[in-house]
């Protein structure tokens, strides 16, 4: 009996786990989105991880594409100028310690401009924790 309880147990863990990697995840990204709009290197830097396969690939709704080192991430040269943003329409794929999401956002800038995007953001657990290594943005009208 205490062996079967053991079982459902672990397996009610297992599943669990995603959940709460969803949460430390989201909260991630808002904590990303934000400290680029307001200008926090530091603490903007603390939400990624380059890999040397680390890639940032943004294409704009005037067709141009972006292929931006990602060192810019974690010792940008310009940065937001405030304004606000919000997710939504997350779909996740947890495996261990690697992730993918893929959500919506609307951006305001400071001046009241409004951008749409879709992104797809590519996450690995290091020490514990979730960071980002790398991102493709899609910017739409």
């Amino acid at each position: 009996m205490k062996i079967v309880s053991v079982l459902i147990m672990a397996i009610l863990l297992c599943f669990k786990q995603p959940a709460n990697d969803e949460v430390l995840i989201k909260k991630l990204l808002e904590k990303e989105s934000a400290t680029w709009r307001n200008g926090d290197i530091k603490a903007h830097a603390a939400c990624w991880y380059i890999r040397p396969y680390s890639r940032i690939l943004v294409s704009t709704a005037d067709s141009h594409t972006y292929d931006v080192p990602p060192e810019n991430m974690i010792n940008p040269k310009q940065m937001g100028n405030g304004g606000t943003s919000k997710n939504s329409n997350y779909t996740f794929s947890i495996h261990g310690n690697d992730a993918w999401v893929s959500h919506d956002e609307v951006s305001v800038s400071a001046k009241g401009d409004t951008t749409y995007s879709y992104e797809i953001r590519i996450l690995e657990k290091i020490n514990g924790e979730w960071k980002l290594v790398g991102q493709s943005i899609h910017i739409h009208k």
